[in-house]
């Protein structure tokens, strides 16, 4: 039994869904993941992401009143960290400058952008700190890695480093040694795929999961650059079609017409040879990826970590060790989970182990 016992409500606000959870230390107490309906997100059509706060605020209110618990309880709250300026990674204290520039969105609209604020609102009726932790645009790569080919366009600003640099400390801890001392590759395989090289407890490179790197069950990944200006000045979409042509419609639904990897391996066992090309060639591209991430280490790599939704994929996660057993032993961390990840994060400044970052 730990001598201190911390109580922890970690927020993460999705597209379509909130989840949220109370934790003592770095124990769940209770996980909950409310799914939102078309009717009920389609009051917010077309308005900025932040209107929502009072939405979403209720409903966590309301559950946590089911629950018995009153946020008097808490030690801190973590929210989900939104589209802020490129940051170092960390645990960073929500501020009046943080809440500002989220509602601005200078660097665009996102349902985390909601995270800070929500934790905010909580904290304040608590009468305790509010943060954040390791938050999406957070970069730490060197200026090499950033320039993408076109002065006007820096390369790779959003990926998973949440929940990919939580399974790079789990395994550290597993293995008995510290993160900083660990060269990995983390292969967070969901919605969005993100290739990561670690190094000195960095996240020195990424591909950006929005428009880099693999195609994923929704997203195009990496395009011919020529041909998508071609298609989008083709007067054949408009700029919304475009958009979702890359992100929702794009990977294995632009072939197969489902982003289901469960569906698609049945295809595959009944025989469907163009889902099984396809799954092919989504696996061929990750390990080729994670193959770049290995030059990115100078071939030095302790381990690579699959993690995410489709990690949960026996079929896909052999394909990868096939084509990657001789790089480095691999690791596999079914699915993801931030909000583990944001109470591991503000434990540790809680702790003392880590101080926490002023916003400024």
């Amino acid at each position: 039994m730990e001598a201190v016992e911390f109580k922890i409500l970690a927020i993460d606000p999705g597209s379509i869904s909130t989840k949220f959870g109370l934790f003592t230390n770095a124990s769940a107490e209770k996980i909950w993941t409310v799914r939102h309906t078309d009717k009920e997100m389609a009051v917010f059509h077309g308005r900025p992401i932040l209107e929502q706060e009072e939405f979403r605020r209720a409903l966590i209110e309301r559950e946590l009143k089911k629950f018995g618990f009153s946020p008097k309880d808490l030690s801190a709250v973590a929210g989900r960290g939104g589209r802020l300026r490129p940051l170092s990674s960390g645990v960073y204290r929500v501020n009046d400058a943080m809440l500002e520039e989220l509602r601005q969105a200078p660097n665009g609209e996102h349902a985390s952008n909601l995270g800070a604020l929500l934790a905010q609102a909580f904290a304040q009726s608590a009468g305790v700190e509010a943060f954040i932790v390791d938050p999406i645009s957070a970069n730490e790569k060197p200026q090499k890695a950033r320039l993408s080919g076109m002065a006007l366009l820096e390369r790779g600003r959003f990926c998973h480093i949440l929940n990919s640099k939580a399974i790079a400390r789990r395994y550290a801890r597993e293995q008995k040694r510290s993160y900083a001392e660990l060269r990995l590759i983390v292969a967070h395989l969901g919605g969005g795929i993100c290739i990561s090289a670690h190094e000195g407890g960095r996240m020195i490179d990424a591909t950006d999961a929005m428009e880099e790197g693999p195609f994923s069950t929704e997203r195009c990944g990496a395009v011919p650059g020529h041909e998508l200006v071609e298609l989008c000045f083709s007067g054949r979409y408009t700029r919304r079609q475009a958009e979702r042509l890359v992100n929702g419609e794009g990977g294995v639904y632009s072939y197969l017409g489902t982003t289901d990897l469960i569906e698609v391996e049945r295809r595959i066992a009944a025989g469907d040879a163009k889902a099984a090309l396809v799954f092919e060639a989504m696996a061929y591209q990750i390990a080729k990826e994670v193959g770049a991430m290995a030059a990115v280490l100078r071939g030095r790599v302790d381990a690579v970590l699959l993690t995410g939704g489709m990690a949960h994929s026996k079929k896909l996660v052999e394909s990868l060790r096939d084509s990657l057993s001789w790089i480095a032993p691999i690791a596999v961390f079914p699915g993801e989970d931030e909000l583990q990840a944001l109470a591991e994060g503000v434990l540790r400044v809680l702790r003392g182990e880590e101080a926490a970052q002023n916003f400024e």
